[in-house]
């Protein structure tokens, strides 16, 4: 009776510590499970993000990363404040908008020198020929706060209007920004590839201002404009040093990927409806436009400073604000990349 009572103990004891032991490795496979809000992982400017994905570097690196898509980069922003994910795929200049708030969050691998963005014109409205002439008129962005209002709200005050001069109506990306402008909603708006080139395409729109490479953005916006990055607040880096550093290398040589492919040769690699039903105009748009993405993951040395004189031209947040830039971005883990 006791050798019975003895072994039934012994059994209950070893199923206690195999399901302390089989929770523990779950908590621990939890806490390897890297989740990435994207600003739209569809947008050609972060067309990194599922490039990563697809060429299995992530796996190669043992993480277990979730990509999440979110239209607007401003939405994202939010989420990785809230603590719902981990890192976000979006513009480096939230990084140095956060700050003057009072959160610090930096760029860990800086994918982009230039914006990718173009302010478009309705061909309904040939009265627009410069940022000027947006008085009165409904712009389109992605989301109000997004980057996409940072630089819209920029040139319309580097132009001589004041922000209540004009209206910024969030209409997203892609079909819903086509469809607000095909149906008047907005007269301008700022949108990335492959949305320029559809809109292009049927003549249902031109090109006002283009930030696409980095002679053109200097001449926009006085100088180069680090956007698209992978972002994250500085507390968790410092705290996830290795899997910051696996994120990093996983990025990097996707960035040398991108350097060192053809634009059909990346398009391959990416989910077939990325291509909207056009695949020719997709490439076409990608060989364009890739040159403004970083070789190497490296900020740019003169990007903050033009990130942060162009925020503090309109944005009260900003303005007067004393911004250590060396905060807002780190290179410590892509020159640690092997």
């Amino acid at each position: 009776m006791r050798f019975t009572r003895a072994l039934r103990h012994t059994a209950a004891i070893s199923v206690f510590i195999a399901g302390t032991a089989m929770a523990t490795a779950g908590a621990a496979n939890a806490a390897d499970k890297i989740t990435i809000m994207v600003g739209g992982y569809e947008k050609q400017i972060y067309l990194p993000a599922k490039l990563a994905e697809a060429l299995g570097y992530f796996k190669d690196e043992g993480l277990d990363v979730e990509l999440l898509n979110e239209p607007a980069g401003v939405d994202a922003e939010n989420q990785l404040l809230a603590g719902a994910v981990q890192a976000v795929v979006g513009f480096y200049d939230h990084c140095v908008d956060l700050q003057a708030k009072g959160k610090f969050v930096e760029s860990v691998v800086q994918f982009s020198q230039a914006p990718g963005e173009v302010e478009l014109v309705s061909s309904k409205h040939p009265e627009i020929k410069s940022p000027a002439d947006f008085k009165g008129k409904n712009l389109g962005v992605t989301g109000l706060g997004s980057s996409t209002n940072f630089l819209t709200q920029y040139l319309a005050v580097k132009n001589g209007l004041k922000l209540g001069d004009f209206t910024s109506v969030p209409v997203g990306a892609g079909q819903t920004f086509i469809a607000a402008m095909q149906q008047d909603a907005i007269q301008a708006g700022m949108t990335t590839e492959p949305t320029i080139s559809r809109l292009l395409k049927t003549g249902e729109a031109s090109v006002l201002v283009d930030m696409r490479t980095v002679e053109s953005t200097r001449k926009a916006l006085g100088g180069t404009y680090p956007a698209a990055s992978l972002y994250m607040e500085s507390a968790w880096a410092d705290a996830h040093k290795e899997e910051t550093q696996k994120l990093a290398n996983a990025f990097v040589k996707t960035l040398k990927f991108i350097n060192t492919h053809s634009g059909a040769e990346i398009a391959e690699k990416m989910p077939k409806d990325f291509y909207v039903g056009d695949k020719d105009g997709y490439i076409k748009a990608l060989d364009a436009g890739k040159g403004m993405f970083t070789p190497d993951g490296v900020m740019p040395e003169d990007g903050p400073k033009t990130v942060l004189a162009v925020l503090s031209e309109f944005s009260k947040n900003v303005k007067g604000k004393q911004i250590d830039l060396s905060k807002t971005y780190s290179t410590e883990f892509v020159k640690n990349v092997k």
